[in-house]
């Protein structure tokens, strides 16, 4: 996640902003898409009155990647990484994932919100993977009412796949007026096909000319619908 890299290719640069995997796949074969994957958990804030104020994320990379960015970060040697140890790496990658969007859309009431600066940025070894928690915050509190609110978390270009976790915390809310509910809905295709795999054009190239206002990922997007009566 840190973009600090003179290998980076168009796709890291435009999808995910993540060169330690990318060095990775430059050093061997190339690999299908995706790179990375994240098992993603959502609060969603509202505050007094039923206003939403902003999104929690919660991303847990696979194990190899959470291997390899935590390189070197064990200051102290002590065989554990603290979240002080990782609160450099927790700030920089948070502040240079607003180029992306965030990898997150949110609409309420049918209205596409814009985001604030994140805030309360965190990580956190947990068995082998890094989690990343941060607060998205809205520019402005959106009154829901009667509408839904619809939460996406996706990359277009599909450098990055994401999955809600399992369980009733993948998707949260707090402070939501009484009544209001929760529904995930889980994309139904699960992997993008590639020219190996008998789909001709879909190449590591196809995937590089790729950017970040592209459509592709929004097949494999994560949704969390709320209504509230």
């Amino acid at each position: 996640m840190p973009i600090a890299s003179p290998l980076r290719s168009r796709a890291s640069a435009r999808a995910a902003c993540l060169p330690a995997v990318l060095i990775l796949a430059l050093a061997g074969p190339a690999l299908a898409h995706p790179h990375v994957w994240v098992t993603a958990k959502a609060e969603i804030d509202y505050a007094e009155g039923g206003k939403v104020t902003g999104i929690r994320h919660a991303w847990t990379f696979d194990a190899a990647y959470s291997a390899f960015v935590t390189q070197g970060l064990d200051r102290n040697g002590d065989g554990r990484l603290t979240p002080d140890e990782l609160a450099d790496l927790a700030t920089e990658n948070t502040r240079n994932l607003a180029e992306f969007g965030y990898f997150t859309k949110l609409k309420v009431g049918g209205k596409e919100q814009a985001f604030g600066d994140p805030a309360e940025p965190r990580m956190m070894m947990q068995g082998e993977g890094l989690t990343l928690t941060f607060l998205l915050p809205l520019k402005a509190p959106a009154p829901q009412g009667r509408g839904v609110v619809a939460l996406e978390v996706y990359d277009p270009t599909y450098f990055v796949a994401f999955s809600l976790a399992d369980g009733a915390d993948a998707a949260r809310l707090a402070g939501a007026p009484a009544g209001c509910a929760a529904t995930v809905t889980r994309p139904k295709t699960q992997e993008a096909k590639t020219a190996e795999a008998g789909k001709p054009g879909m190449t590591e190239a196809f995937f590089e000319a790729l950017t970040a206002a592209s459509n592709f990922g929004v097949q494999f997007a994560n949704r969390i619908l709320v209504a509230c009566p």
